[in-house]
């Protein structure tokens, strides 16, 4: 298998295309939990449908990990500033 430009897949490692940004995957992921919960996807897609979930679960929790290393790297400079 080829390798994929970015450093997300799935469980079964098949390329997922990348949402624009957190807000993007977001509503992507609350379109799918709402879909699931309606039963509105059929079985044959529901599998798709889960692991579109979980990278976009993954994807969120990477952006908000990275978002609260960078305000804690701040905090950290703005308390050396101030001595």
């Amino acid at each position: 298998m080829a390798k994929s430009p970015h450093k997300y897949k799935t469980y079964k490692m098949t390329e997922q295309a990348i949402p624009a940004n957190y807000e993007a995957a977001y509503e992507e992921l609350e379109n799918i939990a709402v879909a699931i919960d309606n039963d509105e996807i059929s079985i044959d897609l529901l599998s798709e449908k889960v692991a579109r979930a979980a990278f976009l679960v993954q994807f969120c929790q990477d952006k908000l990990r990275k978002a609260d290393e960078d305000v804690k790297k701040i905090m950290d400079q703005m308390k050396n500033i101030q001595g």
